[in-house]
This record gives C-alpha cells, sequence and structure tokens, in this order.
C-alpha cells in the first residue's frame, strides 16, 4: 500500500473545501465594492457549481480511460491557475467565467481521489472514504477563519491567491509519489456505456438520485442554515455558530460512519445516516432550548454529511473497473442536487416558510436519498467485497 495516497488525496479534497465556502466568504465584499451585485453573484455561484458537474461527469470518466495519476495532477494543476486567475478578475464576467473552469478542474478531484484510496485500500472502503472526506470540512472551516484574518488587510482577492498555493507543493508531491494506475483501452464512452450493464443499471440510477439528495442537502444546508435559524428567532451570533456545530459534526461524523460502514457494511450503513438524518432534521423544526439546539445541529451535520460519503464509498465497492466513471457520473448528477439545495431554500425562505417547513423538507429530501440506497438492491450488492 503507497502510504502516500491517502494524505495527498486528502489534500485534493481539502481544496474542494476551500471552493465550498470561499465565495460566500467574499459575496459580502464583491457586493460591497460592485463588482457583482445580487444576481450576478447567484450566476457566479452557478456557474462555479456547473463547472464542477461536468467536470466529474468529464473528468471522472475519462480517468478510466488515461488513468488515475495523470488526471489527478492535471485536476490539481487546472483548478490551482483559475482559481489564482480570480484575484485578478476585472469583472464579474470575467469572474464567472474563471469559476467555471476553476469547476471543472475541482469536480475532477473528488472521484479520482476515492477511486485512488479504495485502490490502496481495498479492505477498508469506508473508512478511506471518509476520512478523506474529512478533508472537504477542514477546508472549510479554515478557509472561513481566513476570510475573517486576511480580507481585512489584503482584500478578497487574497483570499484566492491563498487557494491557489497549495498547488505548490502539492502537485510535486503527486508527480513523486502517486501511483501509475492501469489506463483502459476502451474509449470513454464505452466506460459511461459501463454503468448500465446487466447488474448495474439499477444501482447507476439509485446511485444519481442517492447523491443528488445528498448534495441538495449538504449545499442547501450549507447556504441557508444560519438565515432560517434568523428566521426561527435566534440570534445572529447564535445562527453562525450553529453553522460551525453543523461542520464540526461533520467531520465527527466522518471519522464514525466509516468505522462503522466498515463493520456491518456500507450499504446498511447508509440507510442508517440517511434516516438518522430525517430524525435530526425534522427535529430542528422546533425551537429547542438553550444547548438542545446545538445538540441537535450537531447530531444533524453528523449524519447529513456523512450520508452523502458513504453514498461515494459504496459506489467505489459497487463499480470495479469503472470505479472513477461510476463515482464521477454519481458525483456529476449529485451537483444538479448542490445547484438545487440553494434554490430549495431560497425559494422557502421567500416565501417565509423556512422554518418550521424548510427542515420538514430537507428531512423528505434525506428520505428519499434512504430509498434511494435501498432500491440499489441485491444484484449490486453481489459484486462488493465483503468488507473487513
Amino acid at each position: 500500500m503507497n502510504k502516500w495516497v491517502l494524505p495527498l488525496c486528502w489534500t485534493a479534497v481539502l481544496l474542494d473545501g476551500f471552493d465550498l465556502v470561499v465565495l460566500g466568504t467574499v459575496i459580502p465584499v464583491l457586493l460591497q465594492e460592485k463588482l457583482l451585485t445580487t444576481a450576478s453573484a447567484s450566476a457566479v455561484s452557478t456557474a462555479g457549481l456547473v463547472g464542477m458537474m461536468l467536470g466529474a461527469l468529464i473528468i471522472g470518466t475519462i480517468t478510466d480511460v488515461i488513468g488515475r495519476r495523470k488526471v489527478m495532477i492535471y485536476a490539481v494543476a487546472g483548478f490551482s491557475v483559475f482559481t489564482l486567475a480570480c484575484a485578478f478578475a476585472p469583472d464579474a464576467t470575467t469572474f464567472g467565467i474563471l469559476r467555471f473552469l476553476a469547476g471543472l478542474g475541482l469536480g475532477g478531484c473528488l472521484p479520482t481521489a476515492i477511486a485512488l484510496v479504495n485502490e490502496a485500500r481495498p479492505q477498508q472502503g469506508g473508512r478511506a472514504t471518509t476520512l478523506i472526506m474529512t478533508g472537504y470540512h477542514v477546508g472549510a472551516v479554515i478557509t472561513a477563519l481566513l476570510g475573517i484574518v486576511l480580507i481585512p488587510v489584503l482584500g478578497w482577492r487574497s483570499l484566492f491567491v491563498v487557494g491557489a498555493l497549495p498547488a505548490l507543493v502539492l502537485i510535486p508531491l503527486m508527480v513523486k509519489h502517486l501511483p501509475e494506475t492501469v489506463a483502459r483501452t476502451a474509449p470513454a464512452l464505452e466506460a459511461v456505456g459501463s454503468l448500465f450493464k446487466p447488474g448495474l443499471r439499477k444501482a447507476t440510477i439509485a446511485f444519481w438520485v442517492a447523491s443528488f439528495m445528498g448534495l441538495l442537502l449538504v449545499y442547501g444546508l450549507n447556504t441557508w442554515l444560519p438565515q432560517i435559524m434568523r428566521s426561527a428567532g435566534y440570534e445572529l451570533g447564535t445562527a453562525l455558530a450553529l453553522l460551525l456545530t453543523l461542520n464540526i459534526g461533520a467531520v465527527v461524523g466522518l471519522l464514525i460512519a466509516g468505522a462503522v460502514a466498515d463493520r456491518i457494511g456500507i450499504r446498511p450503513a447508509a440507510i442508517g445516516w440517511f434516516t438518522a438524518a430525517v430524525v435530526f432534521l425534522a427535529l430542528l423544526s422546533i425551537k429547542l432550548p438553550g444547548v438542545g439546539v446545538y445538540v441537535a445541529v450537531f447530531l444533524a451535520g453528523c449524519f447529513v454529511f456523512s450520508a452523502q460519503v458513504l453514498v461515494y464509498a459504496y459506489a467505489g465497492r459497487v463499480y470495479e473497473d469503472n470505479r472513477a466513471t461510476g463515482i464521477g457520473w454519481a458525483a456529476g448528477i449529485g451537483r444538479l442536487g448542490a445547484i438545487s439545495g440553494p434554490l430549495l431554500g431560497g425559494a422557502l425562505l421567500t416565501a417565509g416558510l423556512a422554518h418550521p417547513w424548510g427542515f420538514y423538507a430537507f428531512a423528505l429530501v434525506a428520505a428519499l436519498g434512504a430509498t434511494a440506497v435501498g432500491a440499489i438492491g441485491l444484484k449490486a450488492k453481489s459484486v462488493v467485497a465483503p468488507a473487513a
């Protein structure tokens, strides 16, 4: 087992966490400086997510054709170059185009990273996948803290410069230490077609639905939780602290979920995690006193984010020769959920229904995610190697 695979992939996924919150961190300043309007800010956000969706679909497929190592290096390099360029964007249109191009590279990092760690640790797929995904939330927290420190002193552009800097160390280490993988000789279209071969058709659709629901929750809650809690009567400071609590819960939940999945199996763990998310999201519809709301948000974070990652881990077990293609398409279709989550939360807030109905809506989404995982079925389970 190559000891470098896990830390290098973890760091690449940390960049995904950077991208999750960097735009939200700089938007207030961009609006104040009139580089963006509310409408153009939404367009820029959507452009980045569309780029990530296409990156996951296209690059996730290519990696099964030309090999994981090359794709990971190119994806990190592309994301870093265009993120650095964002620091020098003169207008909203240029900024949106650069965010789209950065998203293409970043979208390819996640499926490739998960495929690499599943191959490096085939008997610990659940634990390895959830462990590298802690990088996602660590990156989000670090970026939020850097925004607080850097923006008042160096301005919003400094945050994008800092976001590109890891490539200076990460790419040389990847060139030196990432193992080469055997590329498929089949063309990319055949790799996509392999997702629908007998025994996988139903599983592929179910993975897409589960990933859509999971990422809808991740992006919907990260975007709108503070405002929903504000509409429920909580103070602004409390609402922002709850967002931090949600992401701390996510890291803890990921560490627990991987161990549980490797012990009882990824499929029952994923169903259980989505089901628990239903319970705790519904509980948030009640205005809880004192520390109770923090406990409920922490537990919601534990289960919501881990459920989505377990979908990736399960896909890594089900798909064999076409692992990165399968994960890439699940992640890519899931990005449609990432776009839909903020739209759903925004629509409920605009209609004055965010609390309590927003949490009921999110709980329903989690229930649909559990149903989709359950629908993957026995045929797909039969191609999954037993967990250690």
